[in-house]
């Protein structure tokens, strides 16, 4: 019918072993609850590290 480009953005299809039919997008899972944790730490620790060294400077 047409010779456009199928969309990116659209569902994947499914193809007959299962597998996902290639030229279709697929993003990585979202990251866990865990590593989440890990990088709100690590930014609160860095604050931290800038307000004390903010503070001993001073």
């Amino acid at each position: 019918m047409s010779d456009r480009e199928p969309d990116p953005a659209a569902a994947p299809v499914a193809s007959a072993d299962g597998g996902v039919a290639p030229g279709v997008r697929q993003y990585e899972p979202a990251p866990g609850v865990g590593r989440l944790l890990i990088w709100v730490l690590l930014f609160v620790l860095a604050a931290v590290a800038v307000v004390l060294g903010g503070v001993y400077f001073t």
